[in-house]
């Protein structure tokens, strides 16, 4: 057993570029996230903050985003509850939502990279500030800051920056470092007392030297990611052990609840996200105490990036963030942990795939029913009967591509396949319905569509191309 997280933070992180909760479905949530043990939200609006002026554009189109009031009600449900709000603004890296609007394609490092912006145009610069400046201003009292900074794609590949670089005599990695030195003394300066926190991983083959010389050492405070169940902890540790040498005494972790096994991910499986937070807890262990853990953001990605598909919904991810964060207070997840887990969200597993179907208050457990549903409907798709109709001994046998494209089958057994499908393809049709509507009432008509179409249409579609394809062949054969 490891000691229980130290003093610091502990942060659920909502993305919300992907699947944003309806703001009523999102107050329940904060309930149940203060309930669970956590005392802060770092939220990444992206494109459902309500940008306004030349910024506008910035806002979601296949949904409305969250207008002023529901930004200020976010915040003051948290902290009614003793929780600090942290907005993440990507101001580097990841910055797809504003790269792919046609009007800013001149702002990207490199015509291919959406996500990266290119670090020598000023007009880049004053965007990402007023980007900042909105935000900031509609968080009254705000003291902390998460300005992204991560996955900065092709840097150093565009045309401005070769020149830079050839002009310079300067690295890729100097490149990178003063734009968010620029970034982060401009934060400093509009407000003196803000703290400012990056992710960490264009930092890590850094020297200490060349971290020391960029300046960044006390404007920044790093946090340092790492998703995986098998998280390296002697790694770990000597990175943040660098950074602290380097002069940057105020750190923070990041590890993952959901959002972070395959980018496709439906179900999310808890106990791959507890080892991930118990290797966590070996690191913090093996700290020297002159290193400041600020906290740990536990993160729920929605989707890897902008332009992909979505990971898990938040439903079927509550047990596995309510054992993360059990685990980080009891140092393990142990007996007592797994019963607070079971006990406050009313569920007999916090595996979500062994969870008895609800007897209990649905409000234990926000978004309860939808879960259910999710975990029924991806069994039916995953189910061979389903998946590989198509290679079934009937198909196969009596309604191959030969058969349908010569129309000379068998109408006996044809009827057979047809009766099969329209069975299979009812079945399936009065859950997505059942779905649909408890879909609806949490999350935006966009992402209810969306969910439909990147799990049931394709599964549905071969079903419903033989069904369609048998009554066309039947009519040739039987008078």
């Amino acid at each position: 057993m490891s000691p229980p997280w130290p003093k610091g933070k502990k942060l659920v992180h909502l993305d919300l570029k992907g699947a944003p909760p309806r703001i009523g479905y999102l107050h329940k949530l904060i309930e149940l996230f203060s309930r669970l043990g956590a005392d802060g939200l770092l939220v990444e609006y992206e494109d459902m903050f309500p940008y306004d002026g030349e910024l506008k554009l910035l806002q979601a189109t296949a949904h409305p985003a969250y207008s002023r009031e529901e930004v200020m009600s976010i915040q003051e449900s948290a902290k009614a509850r003793g929780m600090e709000v942290i907005p993440l603004v990507q101001t580097f890296g990841h910055m797809e939502f504003v790269l792919k609007h046609r009007s800013l394609w001149h702002l990207r490092e490199v015509p291919l990279c959406v996500g990266t912006l290119n670090p020598h145009k000023e007009e880049g610069f004053k965007l990402v500030m007023e980007m900042l400046r909105q935000v900031v201003d509609l968080h009254p009292g705000l003291r902390t800051l998460h300005i992204g900074a991560d996955e900065v794609y092709t840097l150093g590949e565009g045309e401005d920056s070769k020149l830079w670089l050839d002009s310079t005599g300067g690295t890729v990695e100097q490149l990178f470092l003063s734009h968010v030195n620029k970034v982060a003394k401009a934060i400093k300066e509009a407000w003196p007392d803000m703290n400012i926190i990056m992710w960490d991983d264009m930092m890590r083959g850094m020297s200490q030297d060349t971290l020391k010389a960029n300046g960044l050492v006390g404007l920044v405070q790093p946090m340092l990611w790492d998703y995986t169940p098998n998280l390296d902890v002697d790694k770990t540790v000597s990175l943040l052990e660098k950074y602290h040498g380097a002069g940057m005494s105020d750190l923070w972790a990041a590890s993952s609840f959901k959002g972070s096994t395959f980018v496709h991910t439906c179900v999310t499986c808890t106990q791959r996200h507890v080892d991930n937070h118990l290797q966590w807890l070996k690191v913090a262990a093996s700290l020297p105490a002159a290193i400041n853990m600020r906290g740990m953001a536990i993160t729920g990605w929605q989707r890897y990036d902008h332009l992909s598909v979505l990971c898990e919904l938040l439903p079927v991810a509550l047990p596995s963030l309510a054992s993360c964060l059990q685990t980080l207070i009891h140092g393990e997840f142990s007996t007592e942990a797994n019963r607070k887990v079971t006990e406050t969200l009313g569920v007999s597993s916090v595996e979500v795939e062994a969870m008895e179907r609800a007897s209990a208050d649905e409000s234990l457990f926000p978004g309860r029913k939808l879960a259910e549903l999710i975990l029924e409907i991806n069994s039916l798709l995953d189910s061979e009967d389903f998946r590989f109709f198509e290679s079934n001994m009937f198909v196969r046998g009596w309604f191959s591509p030969y058969h349908r494209q010569r129309k000379m089958v068998n109408p006996l057994n044809c009827m057979h396949i047809h009766k099969q499908a329209s069975e299979y393809l009812d079945t399936l049709q009065k859950k997505v319905e059942a779905l649909k509507k408890e879909m609806v009432a949490l999350y935006p008509d966009s992402t209810v569509e969306e969910w439909i179409e990147e799990h049931v249409s394709a599964v549905m579609a071969p079903l419903q191309r033989i069904t369609e394809a048998i009554q066309e062949c039947i009519k040739e054969m039987v008078p």
